[in-house]
């Protein structure tokens, strides 16, 4: 049996019987199934294997559950073992009449919480109530340690802030801690750090680290920071939905794939608090969720995903193309896709860089985006992640106020969108408005805002800015090697033939490929490709293609 990927609590039943298993499963998921992971196991031996990796996922099981005659390994001797995995579940032995000298026994010998005679129908009377009370005192143990990755810093931090946002996107549990606060304070006392210091972060078994490096922070949390080879088939670099679509396709027609990403997997479609036109998914689904998904389907099928890594490099060395990392490590691979998207733009009000992760955020920015609760918060753009994260924010916060420099929202959002805009009260849209100025005492405390068509500026309270506006692909580091347009988008395919001709420097009779740049074998998907979508779903698309293209590519190598 495996242990599942979920952080909810679990609860453990252990019966060799199937239909008792089945039964008290049966029964547990119909009263505890929404808050806990009901979990089964038909002998000791695999159900201390689950415990095992609930207990390496840093995962809480509240309630175990063993019959006591079970063969090889008894109840007791099961819940003896499992003490040492996880001290403070409660125990519950399931005997029969003529055991119950055992099960007396056993409340010395492994600290026994109850023991349920078999039957126990009906369940409200005798299972319910005694897992009920045993289940609210596992919730107030204060002993029960703290799991998820500690992080202690300063509210205002820009680098905390960015720290908060990397757990949150590579969806890795952490409580966050403010320095200024009691046990913050006292955290850090204990890891022998100074204020300056932060942030700190502190993992369940005592480990600190100070002020961490995008990719000390990766290794410190667990995530795999250095390729497994030097050579694979198919190099995807970056993790947004064109890399994600690679990875799955390329890992499950088995090419040796691997997927650099700097940040975290999803890109800016990851940072989505709703996508609602996402073929399949009528309800609709967070960025969050989708990278998620993408991300564990590339796994499966065995890509190798590479975090907190920064690709500065591209060279075609023969017949191999050679990825260059900032830290001076490079790998090799028969071919490479170019899938980095874009960035947001900056935006140049005074005041704006100042703030920029003290109040002033480019894209939702998941861990801010939590704390505007009955706040007046600003969004900039007019574009379908701006819509889409107004909309989010608008179900805590007092007041959003969407501010576009044009005529209205329809020139850039989908209408499904702006209909919902529309329908919700609290979300105020502002045309032909800007804002020009940002200012504070340490974090953003108000904006300046222009009126286009009067001129008029008003200056307006608020400590949350969303910037959406507009994006810009990151490829400086390909100058030089690849065709790129005047904006810095990768040119590909029949874009680079001009009146017929290839592309200067290339080497083959055949001309590139639909998604291939000017350098054959080195293609390119998503955003960051020249006249491309900029939706999702042609993402996904563009990613699967190059695949195919790359084995067409590999083939007549």
């Amino acid at each position: 049996m495996t242990a599942p990927t979920a952080t909810k609590p679990a609860i453990l039943s252990v019966d060799d019987d199937p239909a008792v298993s089945r039964a008290v499963v049966r029964d547990l998921r119909r009263r505890y199934g929404g808050d806990y992971r009901i979990l089964r196991a038909e002998s000791g031996a695999s159900a201390l294997e689950v415990l095992g990796e609930l207990k390496l996922r840093g995962q809480s099981v509240a309630v175990l559950i063993a019959d006591y005659r079970m063969p090889g390994m008894d109840g007791i001797e099961f819940l003896e073992q499992a003490m040492d995995l996880h001290p403070y579940a409660r125990r519950v032995l399931l005997t029969a009449y003529a055991d119950t000298n055992a099960a007396i026994e056993a409340i010395n010998v492994v600290d026994l919480d109850h023991y349920l005679l078999k039957p126990w129908d009906p369940p409200e009377e005798k299972l319910y109530p005694v897992l009920d009370a045993l289940l609210e005192s596992w919730r107030g143990d204060e002993r029960r340690p703290v799991l998820e990755t500690r992080v202690v810093g300063h509210q205002w931090s820009a680098r905390c802030s960015e720290v908060r946002e990397f757990l949150a996107r590579n969806q890795l549990p952490y409580r966050w801690y403010p320095m200024d606060e009691p046990e913050g304070a006292s955290l850090l006392k204990a890891a022998g750090a100074e204020p300056e210091q932060c942030p700190v972060l502190i993992d369940a078994t005592g480990r600190t680290v100070f002020e961490p490096s995008d990719a000390e922070l990766a290794e410190f949390v667990g995530l795999q920071t250095a390729p497994s080879g030097e050579f694979y088939d198919l190099i995807v670099i970056g993790g947004g939905p064109a890399g994600l679509g690679a990875a799955v396709y390329g890992a499950s027609e088995g090419l040796r794939t691997v997927l650099v990403e700097r940040t975290a997997t999803g890109g800016q479609a990851g940072q989505s608090s709703r996508i609602e036109n996402y073929l399949g998914f009528p309800d609709g689904l967070s960025g969050a969720q989708l990278a998620d998904r993408a991300r564990r389907q590339a796994v499966k099928f065995g890509a190798e995903l590479i975090t907190g890594r920064s690709v500065v490099g591209l060279e075609a060395c023969g017949a191999a193309r050679v990825v260059r990392f900032a830290d001076g490590g490079h790998i090799a691979a028969h071919s490479v896709l170019i899938a980095t998207g874009v960035e947001y733009r900056r935006h140049p009000a005074p005041g704006i860089d100042e703030f920029t992760g003290c109040g002033v955020y480019y894209g939702s920015a998941m861990t801010a985006a939590g704390e505007c609760a009955d706040r007046d918060v600003y969004v900039v753009g007019g574009a379908n992640s701006a819509g889409q994260a107004a909309v989010f924010l608008s179900r805590t916060a007092r007041s959003v106020h969407i501010l576009v420099r044009g005529e209205s929202l329809t020139a850039s959002m989908s209408h499904y969108l702006i209909e919902q805009i529309d329908k919700i009260p609290n979300i105020v849209v502002h045309t032909r408005t800007e804002v020009v100025a940002a200012d504070g005492d340490g974090h953003l405390e108000r904006i300046v805002l222009r009126d286009n068509a009067s001129g008029v500026e008003e200056k307006v309270e608020t400590e949350r800015l969303f910037l959406f506006i507009g994006a810009a692909p990151e490829t400086d580091w390909l100058d030089g090697v690849v065709v790129r347009d005047d904006d810095g988008f990768v040119v590909a395919g029949p874009d680079l033939m001009v009146a017929g001709a290839l592309p200067p420097g290339w080497e083959l009779a055949r001309p590139p490929q639909h998604l291939e740049s000017s350098v054959p074998g080195v293609f390119v998907a998503g955003d960051v490709r020249s006249e491309s979508a900029k939706r999702v779903a042609s993402a996904v698309g563009e990613g699967a293609m190059a695949v195919m293209l790359v084995h067409r590519y590999i083939a007549k190598q």
